[in-house]
């Protein structure tokens, strides 16, 4: 009788699917509901340039409607910006497609106008991809010195044109995949060559005046190059990618300033959710 008892003793603290044991299952699993929903109504904060942000779900990368500017009217946007810079082209001077991708390599992180001053003596020494492939590294060195981050850029002409030449039989290849698998090609160069050089347009290009002009107009939320590419190419027609691109860039150096935006002069500004908004300039 007594192991009768035992027994019994044992039973009773082991927990059951009913009783105490039960309703302490409940509460934990009613808690674990409570926690789940209150964690999906937490704001999450925007994520980072990098790797957290390719991998954030597109819900989190989305900025909350309340912060985002009314975006310009697309279609009014691309006709006003084709009345006021009908001629706008890429400003880098070229003959070909190799040209433009040397000259557009050259131009990271400086200016249009100074690579045009050294391009015609480094096309005249290296007239083509086999030229350059072969070229002493000290004697390009010197000749795009003046381009800043001169032995970086001196590697990647090198490295790009050995690859044009071992890959590509000497030319230029025409689709983005070869094209950012070549050495200091990225997707913004990628996109200058395709819709200047061969007249395709598989993306838009994003330089540091489309970043900007795109944010005040209200055409993106991001900062990221790519990120901002998906949402141009979301907006625009495709027809339009590549004069659109050309157009802003023309209008952030001329009138659409970093630090002094001209507002007043500015032909956008009708559509402009920006131009009377100084503070988010």
């Amino acid at each position: 009788m007594a192991g009768s008892a035992r027994h019994n003793t044992r039973a009773a603290r082991r927990p059951g699917k009913t009783g105490a044991g039960a309703v302490a299952k409940g509460t934990k699993v009613a808690k674990s509901r409570t926690s789940t929903k209150a964690a999906a109504t937490t704001p999450k904060p925007s994520p980072r340039r990098g790797a957290a942000a390719r991998t954030a779900p597109a819900a989190a990368r989305t900025a909350p409607a309340a912060a985002r500017r009314p975006a310009a009217d697309v279609p009014a946007l691309i006709a006003a910006l084709a009345r006021t810079w009908p001629d706008a082209v890429c400003e880098l001077d070229h003959q070909n497609a190799y040209q433009l991708l040397c000259a557009t390599i050259l131009a990271a992180q400086s200016t249009d106008r100074m690579i045009n001053t050294l391009t015609p003596a480094l096309f005249a020494r290296y007239p083509d991809a086999r030229a350059l492939a072969a070229a002493d590294p000290a004697e390009l060195e010197v000749l795009v010195h003046r381009s800043g981050f001169f032995r970086a850029k001196a590697r990647s002409l090198l490295g790009m044109a050995r690859a044009v030449v071992e890959r590509h039989g000497g030319e230029v290849p025409r689709t983005m995949a070869e094209l950012v698998a070549l050495p200091g090609v990225a997707r913004k160069t990628g996109n200058v060559i395709l819709g200047t050089a061969f007249g395709q347009a598989d993306g838009v290009v994003v330089d540091t005046h489309v970043t900007r002009l795109a944010a005040r107009l209200g055409l993106t939320t991001h900062t990221d190059p790519v990120k901002i590419e998906q949402d141009l190419m979301a907006a625009l027609p495709r027809p339009a990618w590549t004069s659109f691109a050309d157009r802003l860039i023309w209008h952030g150096r001329r009138v659409c300033h970093a630090r002094a935006p001209a507002c007043e002069q500015c032909t956008l500004a009708p559509l402009c959710p920006s131009a009377s908004v100084p503070a988010a300039r």
